[in-house]
């Protein structure tokens, strides 16, 4: 990122604020909320995927450390006594031997995909999340087959460009309680980006090393603010936020894509 102007480089730092926020604020968005952005300042995936996949270790690892620190805080949740923490491993294992191998299918055409039409690619992807926002007809899954095509489906665009999770909540929101819902998906986002980071380093992916140094700091902003956010949205309806948040969406995709058809 070298070439980039002053305030393309301010742009960036504010996107990774609201990747930040969003990130922990909802459990997921850190990638599929904010690289849409960061493609319109500069059109390469894979310039921003390894940051915002060290971001995901880095913020995940320590909210679900964090929230399972203090046993006696863990097994307090309102409901009664539970002794086995914020995340649900068991759905945790069922899920990812689901996702495994779609999502090393997913991390193999990432890296052979020319970045413009990996680029295109999310931009479809994020139009058609965004659709689903603004007319609040989020993806449901109905039966036993139907989630397993979510969670593979899921693993694969996970494995291509981190924005596969609104399949894989689509499937565990039906199944967990939304106290260990957070912390259980950042486990798995946990687990499946160190697969991605392994790929992305056998393969001499530059991870931008040097970008960390002052974005890291700006993501850590918005996590903060999003966990007080999380907390608040616990006992509140996130329908208004998430149809604004779709109008922006599908308006940044669609410039994405009139720039890539165009240009």
């Amino acid at each position: 990122m070298s070439e980039l102007s002053l305030i393309q480089y301010l742009l960036i730092a504010l996107v990774f604020v609201w990747s930040g926020f969003v990130r922990s604020g909802l459990a997921f968005g850190g990638a599929v909320l904010s690289l849409p952005f960061l493609l319109l300042i500069h059109n390469d995936p894979l310039v921003y995927l390894p940051i915002i996949s060290v971001h995901l270790l880095v913020f995940s690892s320590l909210t679900v450390w964090m929230n399972n620190r203090n046993p006696a805080r863990a097994r307090d949740t309102g409901r009664g006594p539970r002794t086995e923490g914020t995340v649900d491993w068991r759905y945790l294992r069922k899920i990812l031997g689901i996702m495994i191998v779609p999502k090393l299918i997913g991390v193999f055409g990432l890296i052979t995909l020319p970045p413009a039409v990996m680029s295109s690619i999310i931009f479809v992807i994020v139009s058609v999340y965004a659709f689903s926002y603004i007319l609040d007809k989020p993806f449901r899954s109905k039966s036993p087959f139907v989630d397993t095509v979510f969670l593979m489906l899921g693993g694969y665009i996970s494995g291509t460009s981190l924005i596969g999770a609104p399949l894989v909540i689509a499937v565990a929101a039906q199944h967990l309680p939304k106290e260990r819902l957070r912390d259980t998906l950042f486990a798995l986002w946990f687990i499946l980006v160190t697969i991605k980071m392994a790929a992305f380093i056998w393969v001499g992916v530059d991870l931008q090393l040097i970008h960390h140094l002052w974005l890291l700091p700006c993501a850590a902003v918005g996590h903060v603010l999003g966990l007080g956010f999380h907390r608040r949205m616990l006992k509140s309806d996130p329908k208004v936020f998430f149809r604004f948040l779709g109008v922006v969406l599908l308006v940044v995709s669609s410039l994405g894509l009139w720039r890539g058809l165009t240009g």
